[in-house]
C-alpha cells in the first residue's frame, strides 16, 4: 500500500478528525496505521480489514479516476504537501487540487475579508495583493465575492494566487466565480480543496476551509470584516496557529472596519502598507509599492478643479451631500456635478446615499 493509496482510504472510510489527528501523531507513515490501528480507530477501519483487497481497489480506482480528470491527489505524506498546513492541529490527511502544484511551495500571505465589500476596500484588497505577489508570495484567499474576488485579481497581475473551496475543485462557489477560477488556472495558480470532487459548498464545509486559508499562510491579512464575520474565524484560527495576522482599519463610522479594529485591539498587526507586513514577517519586496499601484497625488488625477476640492472635502470617511455641501462654498448644482464628475471617474462611490473615496 503506497502513502497515497493510505491516504485516500483514511478518507473513503471517512475517518473522523479526532482519529486524523492520532494517526498523525501515532505513525510515522499513513500506511502502517493500517496495520497496528490503535483503539476506537481500529474500529472505524472494520471496513477494511473484512475487505481489504476490495478496499484497496476502490482506492485505486478511486484515484485513477481523479487523476484522469485532470485533478491532483495531495497525500499526507506527498513531497507536495505545504509544510505550514502540516503543522496545525487538524491537518487534511488528503487534499485535491487543480493548476500548478508548484505554486503550493511558495510563501503565502492569505487575504480575506467582506464579501459586500465597499469599492474602497476592494480596490486596498486588490493594491496589497499586488505587490504581495510581486514580492514573491503566494496570495492565498477563497474565491468568495468582495475581498476575497479583489486579492485573487490583485495577484495575478504580478503572480499566482490559491484558492481554498469550501466543496469540490470542480464546484466553484459562488457560481458567478467561474471565470475568475479559470484566470487563476491559467496564470498558474492552484484550486485547492479537502473535499472530493463532486462535493457540493456546504455550510459546514466553510469554517473547516477557513482553517487551511489560515494554515497554509505565514500571515492573514483581513481587510474589512463585520463583527460576526467568517474573516474573523479566519483570523482567530490563525493566531490559535501561530501565525501573523494583519488588520486594515478603516472608518469608525463604517460597519466593515469594526471586525477590523476588534482584531487589532486583540493584538493584531494594524496595517496601512505592504512594509508593514513584510517587516513583520522578515521578508522584503522585490518591487516598491509605488510602482505596484501607489495612490496618485491630487494634482496628477484627471478631473476638473472643482471635483479636486471636492475629492478633497470628502476626506477618508463616508459624508452625505448636506455635510459636504456645509463644507465647500459650491452651489448645489456645481456640487452635484462635481460628485457624478468623480463617480464617473471611479474615484468615488455612492452607498445607501453616502459618498467614500476609493482613491
Amino acid at each position: 500500500m503506497t502513502e497515497l493509496e493510505a491516504a485516500v482510504l483514511l478518507h473513503l472510510l471517512k475517518v473522523p478528525p479526532a482519529q486524523q489527528l492520532a494517526v498523525t501523531e501515532h505513525f510515522l507513515t499513513l500506511s502502517t496505521c493500517f496495520e497496528t490501528p490503535l483503539g476506537a480507530l481500529k474500529n472505524t477501519l472494520a471496513e477494511y480489514f473484512a475487505n481489504p483487497q476490495g478496499c484497496l481497489r476502490q482506492a485505486r480506482d478511486f484515484i485513477a479516476a481523479t487523476e484522469d480528470a485532470g485533478i491532483h491527489l495531495v497525500g499526507w505524506s506527498d513531497p507536495s504537501y505545504p509544510l505550514l498546513l502540516r503543522e496545525i492541529h487538524h491537518p487534511p490527511l488528503l487534499l485535491f487540487a487543480r493548476g500548478d502544484l508548484g505554486a503550493l511551495s511558495l510563501p503565502q500571505i492569505a487575504i480575506v475579508g467582506s464579501r459586500n465589500a465597499s469599492a474602497a476596500g476592494a480596490r486596498v484588497a486588490e493594491g496589497f495583493a499586488e505587490t504581495l505577489a510581486a514580492s514573491g508570495f503566494a496570495v492565498t484567499s477563497g474565491l468568495a465575492l468582495g475581498i476575497d474576488a479583489a486579492a485573487h485579481r490583485g495577484a495575478m497581475k504580478t503572480g499566482v494566487t490559491i484558492a481554498v473551496l469550501g466543496a469540490g475543485v470542480d464546484v466553484v462557489y459562488p457560481r458567478q466565480h467561474q471565470a475568475l477560477s479559470q484566470q487563476i488556472l491559467a496564470n498558474g495558480g492552484v484550486i485547492l480543496s479537502e473535499h472530493a470532487p463532486g462535493a457540493p459548498p456546504l455550510r459546514s464545509h466553510f469554517p473547516r476551509r477557513n482553517r487551511i486559508i489560515s494554515g497554509l499562510s505565514a500571515g492573514v491579512l483581513v481587510v474589512e470584516a463585520a463583527l460576526k464575520s467568517g474573516s474573523l474565524i479566519t483570523a482567530r484560527l490563525a493566531m490559535e496557529q501561530g501565525r501573523e495576522v494583519f488588520a486594515v482599519p478603516g472608518s469608525i463610522h463604517s460597519p466593515l472596519s469594526r471586525g477590523c479594529h476588534r482584531l487589532i485591539r486583540e493584538g493584531a498587526v494594524l496595517t496601512e502598507t505592504v512594509e508593514d507586513i513584510v517587516t513583520q514577517l522578515g521578508g522584503m519586496l522585490a518591487l516598491k509599492a509605488e510602482e505596484c499601484g501607489a495612490r496618485p497625488a491630487s494634482d496628477a488625477l484627471q478631473i476638473s478643479q472643482v471635483a479636486k476640492g471636492v475629492l478633497e472635502a470628502i476626506g477618508f470617511d463616508p459624508v452625505d451631500f448636506d455635510l459636504l455641501a456645509s463644507r465647500l462654498a459650491h452651489s448645489p448644482a456645481d456640487l452635484i456635478a462635481a460628485l457624478s464628475e468623480l463617480e464617473l471617474a471611479g474615484l468615488i462611490e455612492k452607498k445607501a446615499g453616502w459618498y467614500q473615496r476609493i482613491l
